[in-house]
């Protein structure tokens, strides 16, 4: 959907600002959409946690009674997708500042080349042959 962008407040790293040609407005208006979503998130980040932990003792019982353990998973989902819709509005707020080609450059991370590994890091593939 909106593809990954830098974690942490990026627009304040002096690097970047430069490299996405930010104007100091940019940056203004992208740390209000950060301090306007920010304890959202946050109050959103602490439920999906308090729900995951209600759901650890009831996946840890032994039979794991269904009736109690699907209506808790239901609980889990809406609360992770309710942290994931602040987050992408968050995003929508920061793709709305900045142009199409800023945008393209903060998606296309600090270093040229082919894209990082699901992790986010540069995992090179395991060695052929056991490593020989």
């Amino acid at each position: 959907m909106f593809g990954a962008v830098p974690p942490g407040r990026w627009w304040t790293d002096p690097a970047r600002v430069q490299r996405l040609s930010l104007t100091s407005d940019q940056q203004k208006q992208i740390e209000a959409v950060f301090q306007s979503s920010r304890v959202k998130l946050i109050d959103l980040d602490a439920s999906l946690q308090k729900e995951e932990l209600a759901l650890e003792p009831l996946l840890d019982a032994d039979p794991p009674d269904a009736a109690k353990v699907l209506p808790q998973i239901d609980r889990v989902v809406q609360a992770r997708a309710e942290l994931e819709k602040a987050n992408a509005r968050m995003l929508l707020g920061f793709r709305g500042v900045l142009n199409r080609e800023q945008w393209s450059k903060l998606q296309a991370g600090d270093r040229p080349g082919p894209p990082q590994g699901r992790d986010g890091r540069d995992n090179p593939p395991p060695p052929r042959n056991g490593g020989r």
